[in-house]
């Protein structure tokens, strides 16, 4: 049982080891040709997984690059940073529109050295639309966007005029749309104007259209690392780690010095914050948020007497910064981000946040009574009939009256008849100068209630 731990340390790191089978079983002679999917919005997520792509491409020594598309698009920064990752590989890449390539999806097929679809398949209608999905963007976005859509386009010898006006609905071009709306071709129309290089029903046709006869497709495969990151960004998954962020902080403030539950905490805080800093979600100020909100609501229970306004900023910092964190805004600008997904965080923050008060509430008068809080803590009962004495202090103190000496946060100190005792309540924080009085006197410090 003493190598079991070691064994299991050992296992979970080999997981996050990059895999070599690949390259021991490439074939000599043989051209490589890679391929990844982009089967989603287009967001920090997906713009993270076409970096990791390619730089797998790279460290494979791809000869090609396919990528099969099928997305109606997304953010407007996240397709501009694929399509800049895009025109500076120097390895030929090539895109399979397999059905739709639609507003980010578009600007990002014309990146690429040449645009291959399939039956059926569309590309264009690329207008900057909120989050929503209906309404158009602002228009310093589409011109933002009919400039990329534009100088994309002059890159790789595509009609800049046809490009641009599949973002501006104002734009005409002769023979092609008339004003009053956007420019999305089907597979023969963008073969006849340039933007597409043929129909094909495979990967395989695209490379055989390339003259290559003898090559191995390498596909894009998650690691370990990508594949545990995907497991804490499940909102249920997000959810349970706020439910801990928030129990072990209550835990850490009722039983000072006890350091399990703050660790508790800690780990939680990064196995929620680490994996949507790595994807882009999570920004340095969201973070920072966070952190002032723990700080000041500690300021508030520690320094400041009463409950005001720092805890409440404090507590609206926490869940400012947990929200934010989940989804893609910019600074506050939530124009690209889905409603939907804005729903779901505030949804998950706000209900973690509610089932974490109510388990704290329902469980903390219960720990005592679970047997593995036993082995680090004493739980049993220590009666006078076996030799133990229970208090050390006079019956006659029982039932007095005095004032909090300092603030109870549940412990403190109190005063009685000009004498300063040891006490603590009942688990509620009492303020200092409020009048209590004794309720018991058993152990080192006595139990008072607020009178």
């Amino acid at each position: 049982m003493k190598f079991a731990f070691p064994l299991l340390l050992l296992t979970f790191l080999l997981s996050f080891m990059p895999t070599i089978a690949q390259e021991n079983d490439s074939i000599p002679g043989k051209k490589k040709v890679y391929t990844f999917e982009i089967k989603a919005d287009i967001d920090p997520r997906m713009n993270r997984k076409v970096k990791l792509a390619l730089e797998d491409a790279a460290s494979k020594g791809a000869d090609m690059i396919i990528i099969e598309m099928d997305t109606y698009g997304g953010a407007v920064n996240d397709a501009d940073d694929i399509r800049t990752m895009i025109l500076e590989t120097n390895t030929p890449i090539h895109v399979f529109i397999n059905k739709d390539a639609a507003s980010a999806g578009a600007l990002i097929s014309i990146a690429c050295d040449s645009i291959y679809m399939a039956p059926g398949a569309s590309i264009g209608a690329a207008t900057v639309v909120m989050g929503g999905g209906g309404e158009a963007a602002p228009d310093k976005y589409q011109s933002y966007m009919r400039s990329m859509m534009r100088s994309t386009a002059e890159a790789k010898g595509r009609d800049p005029k046809i490009a641009e006006a599949m973002v501006d609905e104002k734009l005409e071009v002769e023979g092609i749309t008339k004003a009053g709306s956007v420019v999305t071709f089907s597979v023969s129309e963008a073969i006849a104007n340039g933007f597409s290089e043929g129909q094909v029903n495979s990967i395989d046709e695209i490379v055989k259209k390339q003259g290559i006869e003898d090559y191995e497709l390498i596909a894009y495969q998650t690691s370990g690392v990508e594949t545990v990151i995907s497991f804490f960004l499940n909102p249920a998954v997000s959810g349970f780690l706020i439910l801990i962020i928030f129990a072990g902080i209550y835990f850490e403030i009722q039983t000072p010095g006890v350091g399990f539950p703050l660790a508790a905490s800690l780990v939680a805080i990064i196995l929620y914050f680490i994996p949507y800093y790595l994807t882009g979600l999570a920004q340095n100020w969201e973070i920072a948020v966070f952190i002032a909100g723990v700080i000041l609501l500690m300021v508030e229970i520690f320094v400041i007497p009463g409950f005001g306004i720092f805890g409440i900023l404090g507590i609206i910092g926490i869940l400012t910064g947990l929200t934010l964190g989940m989804i893609p805004n910019d600074a506050f600008d939530f124009t690209f981000v889905p409603s939907g997904d804005l729903f779901v965080a505030l949804l998950t923050v706000i209900l973690a946040a509610i089932v974490a008060v109510s388990l704290i509430f329902f469980l903390a008068p219960k720990i005592n009574q679970w047997k593995a809080f036993s082995t680090i803590a004493l739980s049993t009962t220590q009666k006078s009939s076996e030799g133990y004495t229970s208090t050390f202090y006079a019956d006659d103190l029982l039932g007095k009256e005095g004032v909090t000496h300092t603030r109870l946060m549940p412990s403190g100190r109190v005063m009685i008849e000009d004498e300063v005792y040891d006490a603590y309540s009942r688990g509620e924080f009492i303020d200092k100068g409020e009048k209590i009085k004794v309720i018991s006197t058993e152990g080192t410090s006595i139990k008072v209630k607020k009178i």
